[in-house]
């Protein structure tokens, strides 16, 4: 699992590469922090290239929205794949988001 975060301005674009399963939530929940300071700006998880996200992973995506609501800020996941957007749609997840 690869986390990669870049700020282009008025956004943040975090890009997750790979499985974000139990084993990479530690790893990922580390690479992602910066995003839970971020004031005023739209985060962008970038899920084009996640293969597949576990209940671990939905806590993460949870706490980046939970802060982000704290900081004025907006999250939007782009690029979630069919069996992805089911998880979201079997949790309630998506819902809880903006999907694009």
């Amino acid at each position: 699992m690869t986390t990669t975060i870049q700020d282009n301005g008025n956004q943040v674009i975090a890009s997750f590469i790979g499985r974000l399963d139990t084993a990479a939530a530690v790893e990922t929940t580390e690479a992602v922090k910066p995003l839970l300071t971020v004031e005023n700006k739209e985060i962008i998880l970038d899920c084009a290239q996640l293969e597949y996200i576990s209940s671990s992973g939905l806590r993460i995506f949870l706490a980046i929205r939970k802060e982000a609501a704290t900081h004025n800020s907006k999250v939007i996941v782009r690029s979630i794949n069919d069996d992805i957007r089911q998880v979201f749609m079997m949790t309630g997840f998506i819902s809880l988001f903006e999907i694009q």
